[in-house]
């Protein structure tokens, strides 16, 4: 019974996944729409600083406020 069960599952989870890829629209991100104006790139520091040092520096504040702030400690 088990082995079915797992069948069915991949079976509805492959089909959920083809049906969202079939239904999905291609980007089309090489033809321009009327109005595009792109800016100028990022360079590989700020892509790092913006994707990569930015959350974890904003993570680290968000636990260090948590841990600052908690209350549930006994104070003496």
């Amino acid at each position: 019974m088990d082995k079915k069960n797992a069948l069915r599952a991949g079976a509805v989870a492959a089909g959920t996944t083809l049906m969202m890829l079939l239904m999905s629209s291609p980007a089309l991100a090489l033809t321009p729409d009327d109005g595009d104006d792109p800016g100028p790139g990022l360079s590989v520091a700020e892509t790092i600083g913006l994707y990569v040092v930015a959350p974890i520096a904003l993570f680290v504040v968000i636990a260090g406020l948590v841990m600052v702030l908690d209350k549930s400690r006994k104070q003496s």
